[in-house]
Order: structure tokens, then C-alpha cells, then sequence
């Protein structure tokens, strides 16, 4: 991927993460969303367990993706997986994802319908391959060296992401966390990326990547 030079502030919460970084995105939310208890929105599931139903290919017609036992499976050339609902503006999104040894791949927000790999915010999926950095990173903006989970094991991938005021200034604030473990939250004062959609990578032919669950929780603005 290219890295996007910029300025950027990443709060870190754990010593792994070596950028920080500060820059700027904004995007917009659903009305009407269900309650939970609590009075926030109810998770909402994207991925029916079965199907890739609200989900479309983009990319070259050698990859491949499919539903094999309850999981979404990613191969071949690259393309990108996009959900169709959207767009998301402010929300926490949470996948449950494996990559393979020496795969590479990528959790996409604020994205467009029809996106290339240098639009919208990815988390890096990179537990061993070439490209150093790692599970945990946010692609181009604070990246991650230390591996958090290693290849062939099913994690947690959470993002918590709003647009705030911060010292007097707009900005978009985004949060990464792995199995439950906050790593650090982001600040982009550039708000980069307006409203949008998500989207898995496949990155390149070694590559596998595996969903078994795509949730999102709209929040308020």
C-alpha cells in the first residue's frame, strides 16, 4: 500500500504502536436505528451466516469470495469485498477475522461503494507477511510493528469511530482494539474520509482471508 504522508495524533495505550500522526475525516449515520437497553443502537449483523447477501466483489475477476461452512472466504488476485448498506458516519464495527501465515488483508471503513485499496481507513489483517506492519495498525496513519495475533487464529477486530471536537478543532476519532485489548485512539484532525461503507481486502494470490462475523453500531452524532 502507499503510505500517505501527513499530521496526525495517535493516544497510545499501549507501547507497540509506533506513529502518531494527525489528519481529518467525516461521514454520515442512519436514522431510525433499533434501540438496545441501554438507549444506544442494537449490534447489527452484515454477514447472514449463509449467504453474501449485501455483500459485492470489486476487483479482478481472478479472486475469489465465498461461504464455505458459515465463513466468508477471500483467495485469488486482488479485490475488494464491499457491504452494501451505508453509508456509516459515526459507529463501532467489529468483524471476527483469521488471516492464513504469510496472508495479507485489510478491514475497510468509511470506504467507497467501489473502492481501491487507498480509499477509505483499513485496518491492516498482517500476522507474517512480507509487508512488516502489523495486525493493529491503521493503514498509513499509526502503525503497528509487534504482532498481536498470530496467523491460523480466529480474533476480534473493533473499531469505534466518530467525528468530535478536540482542543477547539474537528476531527474524526478512531479506535482500535484486538480481542478486547484497546491498542490506541486515533485522532484525525484532516478528517480524511467522509461517510462510508465497509469492505474486506484480498490482498494478493498467498493470501486467505476468513469472516465468520460483520457487526455494526450506529452511534449518534
Amino acid at each position: 500500500m502507499k503510505f500517505r504522508p501527513h499530521v496526525s495524533l495517535a493516544i497510545a495505550t499501549l507501547s507497540t504502536v509506533s506513529a502518531m500522526s494527525l489528519l481529518g475525516s467525516a461521514v454520515s449515520l442512519q436514522a431510525d436505528e433499533p434501540q438496545s437497553k441501554s438507549g444506544e443502537a442494537a449490534w447489527v449483523s452484515l454477514f447472514d451466516g449463509k449467504t453474501l447477501d449485501g455483500w459485492e466483489k470489486v476487483g479482478s475477476d481472478g479472486s475469489k469470495w465465498e461461504v464455505k461452512e458459515g465463513v466468508i472466504q477471500g483467495t485469488g488476485t486482488p479485490s475488494m469485498l464491499v457491504n452494501t448498506t451505508g453509508p456509516y458516519k459515526n459507529f463501532r464495527y467489529r468483524a471476527e477475522v483469521k488471516i492464513n501465515d504469510g496472508g495479507n488483508s485489510g478491514l475497510y471503513f468509511r470506504t467507497t461503494r467501489r473502492p481501491g485499496f487507498s480509499d477509505g481507513y483499513e485496518a491492516q489483517i498482517d500476522s507474517t507477511h512480507t509487508d512488516p506492519i502489523r495486525t493493529g495498525s491503521l493503514y498509513g496513519f499509526c502503525h503497528v510493528y509487534k504482532q498481536h495475533v498470530p496467523p491460523g487464529k480466529w480474533f476480534t477486530y473493533e473499531v469505534e469511530v466518530r467525528d468530535d471536537i478536540w482542543r477547539g478543532r474537528e476531527m474524526t476519532r478512531i479506535k482500535i482494539t484486538v480481542d478486547g485489548n484497546e491498542l490506541y485512539e486515533y485522532l484525525d484532525f484532516d478528517k480524511t474520509y467522509g461517510p462510508g461503507h465497509f469492505a474486506f481486502q484480498q490482498h494478493d494470490p498467498g493470501s486467505i482471508v476468513e469472516i465468520r462475523k460483520a457487526e455494526v453500531q450506529p452511534l449518534a452524532d
